[in-house]
């Protein structure tokens, strides 16, 4: 059963997802932010906290790139807790932590190899 906090944090970290993604195509300039996707937003119940998932349109694979998006929303972290808690009209601004979402890229990987696995199978 859920409880109306895990309620409330579910609907805040939705609206949080949205905003960031947002200010993502918008008001982040950082060229090595290009291309963020944001896929899941964690919100813990008592909304001083969230973890922010994200991942790459394109180039997900290179682990360079990815400790590159990973380092400009960090630079940018403040901006989106300062937009966020504003847009938002939250009573206190939860403290940020961008990750990875390695697993929409794991995915892909399944798929690639399975789609080889498939062509090997078909007769010439």
């Amino acid at each position: 059963m859920k409880t109306p906090d895990r309620m409330r944090a579910k609907r805040v970290g939705q609206a949080l997802r949205e905003e960031v993604a947002l200010m993502l195509s918008g008001r982040v300039n950082d060229p090595d932010a290009a291309g963020a996707v944001v896929t899941r937003v964690e919100m813990n119940d008592d909304l001083r906290s969230a973890c922010v998932f994200v991942r790459l349109f394109e180039g997900g694979e290179d682990p360079g790139r990815r400790g590159s998006l990973l380092a400009a929303l960090r630079r940018a972290g403040g901006l989106i807790r300062r937009e966020t808690t504003r847009r938002l009209r939250l009573r206190y601004a939860p403290d940020i932590v961008f990750a990875y979402d390695g697993g929409v890229d794991h995915v892909s990987q399944i798929e690639r190899v399975l789609a080889e696995i498939e062509s090997e199978r078909k007769p010439r």
